[in-house]
C-alpha cells in the first residue's frame, strides 16, 4: 500500500472517529495512541462494537468482515466495517446475526 492510500485511511479513520464524537462518544483512533498491534479496532471508544474503517474504490466485504471479526474476538465485541468509496456515503457492514441483536435491544428499549 503507497502513502497516498495509507493517508487517505488515516484521514478516513480519523473521520469516523469524529462522528462517533459528534454523537457523544469518547473514540479515537487507535494508530495514533497505541501504534498497530493486529487487534485492535481502528476507532475505539464506541462500546460494544470493534471498528474497522476502509475507503476503498475496490470492496472486498467478506475480506474486511473476516478482519473485524478475528481481531474482535480478543475483546468479544461486534465485528463492524465503516466503509465507503469516493463521492460516496459512508456504510456500516456486519453480519446479520450480530445486526438482528442490536435490532431486538433497540426494539426492546422502545417498547415495541
Amino acid at each position: 500500500m503507497g502513502k497516498m492510500q495509507r493517508d487517505k485511511g488515516a484521514r478516513f479513520e480519523r473521520t469516523v472517529a469524529g462522528l462517533f464524537k459528534d454523537c457523544g462518544y469518547n473514540t479515537f483512533r487507535t494508530a495514533q495512541y497505541e501504534g498497530k498491534s493486529g487487534d485492535c479496532a481502528d476507532v475505539e471508544g464506541a462500546p460494544g462494537i470493534h471498528i474497522e474503517c476502509k475507503h476503498c474504490e475496490r470492496m472486498t466485504l467478506y475480506d474486511w468482515i473476516a478482519q473485524a471479526v478475528r481481531d474482535s474476538q480478543k475483546k468479544g465485541n461486534k465485528p463492524v466495517v465503516i466503509h465507503k468509496a469516493n463521492n460516496k456515503d459512508i456504510l456500516v457492514t456486519m453480519r446479520f446475526d450480530d445486526w438482528i441483536d442490536l435490532y431486538r435491544e433497540w426494539e426492546a428499549g422502545n417498547g415495541t
